[in-house]
């Protein structure tokens, strides 16, 4: 790696990211060998008037600086007054806050860079009849406010960045991450074409299942929606039904991938067919838990023998209870957000990290290894 800093590192972990930019730190300062009462983060704030009007504050320069602004625009767990009344903050609460934080920063940073794990209004990225564009507005915005970069995680569509050719963006799949919670939750799993299948939940996520299956020499299946486009519910059209698409699960653990769970409905559908089918474990790799109806139907899920594991990462904020139900198993993505914000501060390319076959083989024959030699000592 090049030893030369594009400039002095500074990070701000915006209201909610507190704990997760705390482990970013911590990674941070263990690699350049900073003492640990210091400190990477920068003093900031964004106070709110009563009538729910705010502004950003920087209490330090940023001239020079390389700045790293991580936004959790989905934290409903952080609130604020307004009239009296206590409001949870919405996406477009902490968007306007982090574009009042580039605005503080008064363009005297080298550069900007914004870690924004769910893409802001994500799901609203193309244009089906007179409607808004708003993830192309928000990406196309941050750009020209300074921003030079722009780092999500799994992209609903990542064709969005065709909004802003000429801004840094990347798109970051946390496979490795979610193979390896796998194998540590559920050290008896096969990873072989004869046990295990992954399974799309609808045409949207093939992509992704599709890279799974080829990286792991696995069999893949789909489900198709069929959505009844006379309707609109919750902002989306309703699903009618899911048709099966592929192999014979009987007898094998499968493996759902996703990008989001919303409600969880569509999940838990899949999951009954999926059981119908004869399936002997269910788990779920879905970057983001969004769980807006609660957990409950899962809680019932789970019981019911439906689902037994349910990955999702902690880009996003997770309430309590779902830390605690016995079925959620977190994916902890704090090392790779240190890592990508180390690389890009020394000038190096992340390539390399955004392409992780090789560790993924690594980690599976690792695996595999030790899942035979516990079988022969079970034998003698």
């Amino acid at each position: 790696m090049n030893d030369t800093l594009f400039g002095e590192l500074s990070v701000i972990a915006m209201k909610g990211c507190e704990e997760f930019g705390t482990q970013v730190d911590y990674y941070l300062k263990e690699w350049r060998g900073r003492p640990q009462n210091e400190t990477y983060f920068v003093r900031h704030e964004c106070p709110r008037f009563g009538s729910g009007e705010a502004k950003g504050l920087i209490f330090q320069s940023m001239r020079g600086h390389d700045l790293y602004i991580i936004c959790d625009v989905f934290n409903h767990g952080v609130t604020y007054n307004m009239y009296g009344k206590t409001v949870p903050m919405s996406p477009d609460d902490h968007y306007a806050d982090l574009k009042r934080l580039i605005s503080a920063a008064g363009g005297k940073a080298r550069r900007v860079s914004v870690i924004m794990p769910m893409l802001y209004e994500g799901r609203q990225d193309k244009r089906l009849s007179r409607e808004s564009l708003d993830c192309a507005m928000m990406l196309q915005e941050l750009h020209a406010m300074g921003a030079a970069n722009i780092i999500t995680f799994d992209a609903h569509d990542s064709r969005v960045q065709n909004a802003i050719p000429l801004c840094g963006f990347d798109s970051v799949r946390p496979a490795y991450q979610m193979i390896k919670a796998l194998v540590r939750n559920v050290p008896d799993i096969l990873i072989d074409k004869d046990y295990l299948i992954i399974i799309s939940p609808d045409e949207g996520a093939m992509g992704r299942c599709m890279y799974y299956a080829s990286v792991l020499g696995i069999d893949v299946g789909m489900f198709h929606k069929r959505r009844d486009y006379t309707k609109i519910i919750n902002g989306r059209n309703p699903i009618i039904a899911h048709e099966y698409l592929g192999g014979d699960p009987a007898d094998m653990d499968v493996i759902i991938v996703d990008d989001i769970i919303s409600s969880g409905d569509s999940l838990i559908e899949v999951a009954q067919q999926i059981k119908a089918k004869g399936a002997k474990r269910i788990f779920a790799f879905v970057t983001f838990g969004l769980f807006t109806d609660g957990i409950e139907k899962f809680n019932r899920a789970y019981e019911e023998g439906l689902i037994d594991k349910i990955f999702t990462t902690n880009l996003i904020y997770r309430t309590p209870e779902l830390l605690a139900a016995p079925w959620y198993c977190e994916v902890n993505m704090c090392k790779y957000v240190s890592y990508i914000i180390d690389t890009l501060n020394h000038d190096g390319s992340i390539s390399n990290l955004l392409d992780p076959v090789q560790r993924i083989h690594n980690l599976v024959e690792k695996h595999m290894s030790a899942m035979g030699s516990s079988q022969m000592t079970m034998e003698i």
